[in-house]
């Protein structure tokens, strides 16, 4: 069962082995790529890390804050299945806290009713994604009806926006060959996760606090869905702690950099 990589992919042979363990921790016998984002970072061509490190030299000049996750002890956060009435204080938060997370967002009842929430997301520097229109399972749905669900998302932002995404996180983290192979078409990366609190099993805050601060480690990926009543009011006392432990939040794109996104390739970091 051997890891597909794209013939232009070159690849450490630590990353390889993290990599391959990481497809069949998923799947078993898989047929799509998995990297964890360290390893992409270390995978990224010589051009975009010159990029990236002259972007990094003008922000420093220009006295602007820039990342470099490859220095910095980095987590991204990310919040799935809204925008939601919850949304705009939670945006509110992560304002004051001057930190960025990724929205992984659903179509139905979500962006199409909330655009105006879908432009703030956008206006305020946050990262726009992908997290289906109806929140049904890709796996267990004929491809054209996979196709539809994230196509939809992408055609819906992109008319709120102007931006499409290039993330998206498949429902439930199920994915496969076939998924993949859409989303590559569709030139969407597909992010899954190494910490998550179940907030949907819970509404204490302090539960979902513990949870997150007890699974994170540096290159993580926090799964958090601003549709429940306690997890927005967690977020607070999740960004103080990790910023007292020496994390800097990001978004999933800027954990990934000087790496670019790769469409079809599922991301994940490696779990504690």
């Amino acid at each position: 069962m051997p890891k597909q990589i794209p013939a232009t992919r070159s690849t450490s042979i630590a990353g390889l082995l993290a990599a391959t363990s990481l497809v069949l921790a998923l799947s078993g016998c898989a047929s799509f790529d998995v990297t964890a984002p360290a390893d992409a970072r270390a995978d990224a061509p010589a051009a975009d890390v010159q990029t990236k490190d002259a972007k990094n030299a003008k922000g420093s000049q220009d006295g602007g804050a820039q990342v470099d996750c490859r220095k910095a002890k980095c987590v991204a956060l990310t919040f799935d299945a809204g925008p939601s009435e919850n949304t705009n204080r939670l945006l509110d938060i992560l304002k004051k806290e001057k930190a960025h997370a990724t929205f992984f967002m659903l179509g139905k009842n979500h962006i199409e009713k909330r655009p105006a929430e879908v432009r703030r997301i956008d206006a305020e520097g946050h990262e726009l994604a992908n997290h289906t229109w109806s929140h049904q399972i890709l796996t267990e749905i004929k491809p054209e009806e996979a196709k539809r669900e994230l196509s939809r998302v992408q055609d819906a932002v992109r008319k709120i926006t102007g931006k499409t995404p290039t993330l998206m996180r498949p429902p439930q983290g199920r994915t496969d060959g076939e998924v993949s192979q859409i989303s590559k078409d569709l030139g969407l990366a597909q992010v899954l996760w190494s910490v998550t609190a179940k907030d949907y099993e819970t509404n204490d805050s302090a539960l979902i606090t513990k949870r997150v601060l007890e699974q994170t480690q540096r290159d993580g990926i926090i799964l958090l869905h601003d549709i429940y009543k306690g997890t927005v009011p967690a977020v607070p006392g999740i960004l103080k702690e990790l910023k007292k432990r020496g994390y800097t939040v990001v978004t999933v794109s800027q954990l990934l950099s000087p790496a670019k996104p790769e469409p079809g390739m599922a991301y994940r970091p490696e779990r504690p």
